[in-house]
Formats: C-alpha cells, sequence, structure tokens
C-alpha cells in the first residue's frame, strides 16, 4: 500500500495547475474555418441559405454531434455550428468557461457573421449555453430547440461537485477525466451497438489535446446552476424539448420538470433512444425540428 501513497501524494501536489492552451492544435482539419472573437479562436462552421440557427454542442463534444443533422437543416436554413470554448478545435484559454461566457462568445460569433438574430439548437450541457442566451438576449433568440438538457443543478455528479474545490479539481481531471472514454460515452446511448465509430474515435482524440482537462474542469465549475435555474420561468422565446425516453445521463423526469417551468415550450418523446436522439431517433428527430423551425 505504501508503495502508491507518496507518488499518489505527489500526483496531487503537481496537478494543482492544469495547463491551458490557445493557437492551432496539432491535427486540425484542413478545411476547418476559424475567427477570434472574445479573445478566443473560435472553430465553427456557416452553411446553407435562408433563417439562421445556430447549434451548440453538448460537453465534451465538438461541431460533429450535429453530422447528422446539418444536411437536412442547411436546405432551407443558414446553419452556423460552433465549437464552444474549450472543445472541438476551439482554444482553451485561461478564463470564464460558464454558460453565460459561452453565450457571449455565441453571441459575438454571430455578429462578426452577420446575424442579428437566429434559432437556437443545443444538447445537453450546450442547452444551458442556450437558455443563457436567451436570458441575455432575448432580441436575438427566435426560438430554441434542446435535445436532453443539461440545465439543473439537480444534475450534477458528484464528481462535478468535488471538482470545484481548488486542488481536488486538478487531481480529478489529470487523473480521471481521459480514462474509460468508450464506456462513458456509452451510457449515453439505449443501444451502444449504433453508436458511430467515428464519434469513438473523435471523442478519444479529443481528449488527448491540449488544455482539454483545464478547460473541461472549468467549464465544469461554470456548471452553478442553483441561482439562474429559478429565472428559466421568464424565456418567452417558443421552445422545443427533443428527449430519448431511455436516458440515463439527463432523466425524462428532468425533461418534465423542463417543459412546466418554461412558458412556451412543448416536448417530445423518443422511445428506445438515450442521450442522443440526433444520433438514435434521427430521421423522426429531424422531422419534429425542422416542422418547428419552419412554424409560423
Amino acid at each position: 500500500m505504501t508503495r502508491w501513497v507518496l507518488p499518489a501524494v505527489l500526483c496531487v501536489c503537481n496537478m494543482g495547475c492544469l495547463l491551458h492552451h490557445t493557437g492551432a492544435m496539432k491535427g486540425e482539419p484542413v478545411d476547418g474555418t476559424f475567427l477570434t472573437v472574445e479573445g478566443t479562436r473560435v472553430r465553427y462552421l456557416d452553411v446553407g441559405e435562408g433563417p439562421p440557427v445556430v447549434l451548440l454542442h453538448g460537453f465534451a463534444s465538438s461541431i460533429e454531434n450535429w453530422t447528422a443533422v446539418i444536411p437536412a437543416l442547411k436546405q432551407k436554413h443558414r446553419v452556423l455550428a460552433l465549437d464552444l470554448k474549450g472543445f472541438g478545435w476551439t482554444d482553451r484559454p485561461v478564463g470564464d468557461y460558464s454558460p453565460a461566457a459561452q453565450a457571449a462568445m455565441v453571441r459575438a460569433l454571430m455578429k462578426e457573421r452577420g446575424i442579428d438574430k437566429a434559432s437556437i439548437v443545443a444538447h445537453s450541457w450546450g442547452s444551458s449555453v442556450a437558455l443563457a442566451f436567451a436570458l441575455a438576449y432575448p432580441e436575438a433568440t427566435e426560438r430554441l430547440a434542446l435535445y436532453d438538457a443539461w440545465v439543473y443543478e439537480a444534475q450534477l455528479p458528484s464528481m462535478f461537485q468535488l471538482a470545484r474545490a481548488k486542488g481536488v479539481g486538478e487531481f480529478l481531471f489529470a487523473a480521471f477525466y481521459s480514462e474509460r472514454g468508450e464506456e462513458r460515452l456509452s451510457l449515453g446511448f439505449y443501444d451502444p451497438e449504433i453508436i458511430p465509430e467515428k464519434l469513438v474515435e473523435d471523442v478519444e482524440r479529443a481528449m488527448e489535446r491540449p488544455g482539454t482537462r483545464a478547460a473541461a474542469l472549468e467549464a465544469v465549475r461554470g456548471m452553478t446552476f442553483t441561482g439562474v435555474e429559478q429565472t428559466y420561468s421568464s424565456i418567452k422565446a417558443p421552445t422545443l424539448l427533443l428527449w430519448g425516453r431511455e436516458d440515463v445521463v439527463t432523466p425524462l423526469s428532468i425533461g418534465e420538470r423542463l417543459v412546466r417551468q418554461l412558458p412556451n415550450a412543448r416536448l417530445v418523446v423518443y422511445p428506445r433512444c438515450g442521450h442522443f436522439p440526433m444520433i438514435e431517433a434521427v430521421s423522426a428527430s429531424n422531422r419534429e425540428l425542422l416542422t418547428f423551425l419552419e412554424a409560423p
């Protein structure tokens, strides 16, 4: 036992400060487009024509989250998708990673791309960014569509709560954040057999990019929903909630709570589906999303 105690203690001491990263990263997509907004180099995709739609991925994810959604949307909409700060190929700088800060960056990117108002479509933790956006910029919010939203304090696992403590979070994320990535990803699916191999590879490679652990920890520390979750009822934008009935990451009870709180919301539930309706229920959820976005 004593053989690993001393190395573990030294490890804790040495992990007091995880390293952040800014600038280009090895292996960047050659066709990737980048723009510096709010001091952060952001990877984005801007395709299609029509009413603007902004896509926001979830925690530890990227634009690739929407691979099966973008082709359907861009036929009638202008689609602006981005890697949020700290994820995908976007910078991992020192700074604020809260939903409000991410929302401010999204608004700045929209302005840079000449978009005044858009419908915001988000998944999981990205939904907390979408709600922060709607609260801060109601005039820029046309509609909201949220897949399996992660927006309440009660949803935070014990590891995320422990990580708020200085030093403890650094140790936990340095030591365990990239462990068992495929296993954790499988929890998000009703049928793990259908997980795209490319998604698994993308997640595993993303874990190893410089600054990823530091950024993920700051994003977790920004998940302080206790105060803001009381204000969701003030959001007036029409809202569609799309939910996997068998989701164990954000259970259906969360969707039922959120649809009661939002004054202009509707909840659609997909059977035999987990945390990723845009993958496991892609045809049905795409139809529902397009109908919602195109309604008068």
